[in-house]
């Protein structure tokens, strides 16, 4: 089992992955933008972080930066729907995402990525076509 903090500022979004994380049998924490997600994870440093890229208070990039330099062994999966999705998560994972997701996608993708990334594994960017 391992701690999830999971940083989107769609309620929906974070309520969806804490249902299936907890399902999966992780320990999750959820913040609703990038600023409570730093603090949460600074009080308790969690195995992997799902951030979402477009919040407001402090965007996913900026927080994928912070946790690369402060917290340099994190497991980080990046995540967005917007229309410029792919090439936002393509400079995430330059900044250290190991894992990105565009949504929407399915239970199954992100059960998959949240495996691999806590297993150390990395990929590109997912799209679904």
């Amino acid at each position: 089992m391992a701690r999830i903090l999971v940083i989107d500022d769609d309620p929906g979004m974070r309520a969806m992955l804490e249902q299936t994380l907890k399902s999966a049998g992780h320990e999750v924490a959820l913040a609703p933008d990038g600023a409570e997600g730093m603090k949460e994870y600074r009080t308790k440093p969690a195995d992997l972080v799902i951030t979402d890229l477009y919040m407001p208070n402090q965007e996913g990039l900026e927080t994928i930066r912070q946790l690369r330099t402060l917290f340099p062994r994190v497991a980080i999966i990046a995540m967005s729907g917007r229309t410029a999705a792919a090439t936002m998560l393509s400079i995430a994972q330059n900044l250290g995402a190991v894992w990105v997701l565009q949504k929407p996608f399915t239970i199954g993708e992100i059960l998959s990525a949240v495996e691999r990334a806590l297993r150390g594994e990395t990929q590109g960017v997912e799209s679904r076509t």
